[in-house]
């Protein structure tokens, strides 16, 4: 049954920020609002407990964002102006981080060997989503989580035609976004099964925010 994330947290390596920070670079919108984290990254990382991974670093400021139950940070990250970015964020936060250098091909972790992986607005760019959730499945651990936040085609077939259209220019100057895929029929597609969904229009663009487990 596909229900809601559950009750907003507020994670406690919030105390000091280094700006409002970013998902991603080619998704500049601001992981923080005021003095907290943004309502969609508090649902998605609400709970998160153990080793977590997550796709792409944006400036570096999302680590602040993370519970104080998360043992372990990971982060991939291809370029390596933004792992230098995120480096200089990780050094003022409690929890551990780790910053790899890897793409979304081939993720530089062993199998089994995260507890949850979080993909925000990461699956649009993906030059293969499958490809790259059939990584995320290798490297959960059995009963982890996949949590996601990311486009999702309209339900509306002249909204879906519109972005269809629009995707061509739109991924050349979004960094290979592609607003108008399916990701949800991705995601159940690679394996996992949804415990949990929100769908949402931001500035008339669908999306979804949820968790998600292998089969």
């Amino acid at each position: 049954m596909v229900t809601g994330v559950g009750e907003f947290t507020v994670p406690p390596d919030t105390g000091v920020l280094l700006g409002t920070g970013m998902e991603q670079f080619h998704h500049p919108r601001p992981v923080c609002a005021g003095d907290r984290p943004t309502a969609q990254r508090r649902r998605l990382l609400a709970g998160m407990s153990g080793r977590v991974m997550e796709l792409g670093a944006g400036d570096g400021v999302k680590l602040t964002c993370y519970p104080g139950d998360v043992d372990e940070i990971v982060l991939v990250e291809a370029d390596p102006f933004l792992r230098a970015a995120a480096k200089s964020v990780a050094v003022g936060v409690t929890t551990p981080v780790r910053i790899l250098d890897g793409d979304l091909a081939r993720l530089p972790v062993p199998d089994a060997s995260c507890d949850a992986v979080v993909c925000s607005l990461v699956l649009c760019c993906a030059p293969c989503p499958l490809e790259t959730l059939s990584e995320v499945r290798r490297v959960l651990r059995p009963g982890g989580e996949l949590r996601f936040y990311e486009h999702q085609r309209s339900d509306r077939p002249a909204v879906a035609l519109a972005a269809g259209l629009l995707t061509p220019l739109w991924s050349r100057l979004a960094g290979g976004c592609h607003p108008a895929r399916d990701t949800l029929a991705a995601v159940q597609r690679a394996g996992f099964v949804v415990n949990a969904l929100d769908r949402f229009a931001f500035r008339h663009v669908g999306h979804i925010l949820g968790v998600a487990r292998p089969i």
